[in-house]
């Protein structure tokens, strides 16, 4: 299994060097971090975990790891608490990734069940099962459909001057559009000009389309002229592939507003913009590395909504077409489980979206 950070943040801390104590104490720091959410003492790791020795020399080293930015202190009389710092180290060089409980499977099969009067979208009913089952905010970015093929192109006219636009795209989401009209179109006249346009476009790439469709729409029938010139303003939109906010599914968020982190209100305040923000997010996920689990924590984004979250996210595909999966949580997050439920989902997802 692959894990990275986010690719435009730089490598992780392979290179970093700990001693063996360093390594133990830190993933113990983590693991007690993440369970309690209070900051972990010398003598709590000590009783919790068989490390071979005292308390004190537990504190020492927890010291240590501090001066080299791994661990934090709230206070004097307090204990350590991990940095981002900390928590790349441990996904890493530690973590080792959990083995799925059959509940956990059951209820992820469960949630995504072929339905055929679900009303959710398979991607929808998969995010929202990794809310609930992680309790941290799942989030889904639609196919990517740069590589996916035109099928059929349909005008319809929805009222006067103004007509609507449909792409049917293989193992795709269908596109809609509305183009306004400088006049009313006949039913007819949309007929025949989403007959020559699908004559010369359809059965190709959107992206061989987007690139070469001034060619292949060249010398158009004259009868049609203006329904066609309005179309052509509109074919650089139409064909995009750019990601919007539209783009971006997100899960309940009642599991992550309940974790301790966001009873500060700043924090729920941060939770909520974050949510409001899919343009956002759909930049974030934009720049991610498309193949394996990818792990950015705090200050490793460059979205500033996401400086106080972590995000795992890994590919799934649909058809020829290919997009993202994962949850938005603290940092403070179950790594070796999330990635797991994540991993899951995502090849679930895959293969729900197989033609029967």
């Amino acid at each position: 299994m692959k894990r990275s950070s986010d690719p435009t943040t730089g490598p992780g801390l392979a290179d970093e060097e700990l001693t063996d104590r360093e390594r133990r104490v830190l993933a113990a720091v983590v693991r007690t971090f993440v369970r309690t959410a209070a900051p972990a003492g010398s003598r709590t790791l000590a009783q919790r975990y068989d490390m071979g020795v005292s308390p004190a020399t537990i504190r020492n080293t927890m010291s240590d790891l501090a001066s080299k930015g791994y661990l934090t202190q709230p206070h004097p009389s307090a204990g350590r608490t991990p940095t981002d710092k900390a928590y790349r180290y441990y996904v890493d060089m530690l973590m080792r990734v959990e083995e799925l409980t059959a509940d956990e499977v059951q209820r992820l099969e469960r949630s995504l069940g072929i339905d055929p009067l679900a009303e959710e979208r398979l991607l929808d009913r998969a995010v929202r099962a990794l809310s609930i089952v992680t309790q941290e905010l799942g989030v889904g970015l639609a196919p990517r459909v740069e590589e996916a093929r035109l099928e059929k192109i349909e005008l319809v006219g929805v009222s006067s001057e103004r007509i609507l636009l449909v792409l049917a795209i293989s193992s795709g989401p269908v596109r809609t559009i509305f183009v306004e009209g400088s006049r009313a179109a006949e039913d007819g006249a949309l007929a025949s000009v989403a007959a020559w346009l699908n004559e010369r476009l359809a059965g190709h790439t959107l992206r061989e389309i987007r690139e070469t469709y001034r060619d292949r729409l060249a010398d158009p029938p004259a009868e049609h002229a203006d329904l066609l010139n309005i179309f052509l303003e509109k074919a650089e939109s139409v064909f995009s592939d750019r990601l919007t906010g539209e783009d971006v599914v997100l899960g309940p968020s009642a599991g992550l507003a309940a974790q301790p982190e966001f009873a500060d209100r700043e924090n729920l305040r941060a939770l909520l913009e974050l949510t409001e923000r899919k343009d956002l997010l759909a930049e974030a996920l934009r720049l991610r590395d498309p193949e394996g689990i990818v792990i950015s924590i705090g200050g490793e984004h460059r979205v500033p909504p996401l400086l106080d979250f972590s995000l795992v996210t890994t590919e799934y595909e649909m058809g020829a077409t290919h997009g993202s999966i994962g949850v938005i949580g603290p940092t403070r997050m179950p790594y070796d489980r999330v990635v797991a439920l994540v991993e899951y989902t995502a090849r679930l997802l895959t293969k729900l979206s197989e033609p029967t």
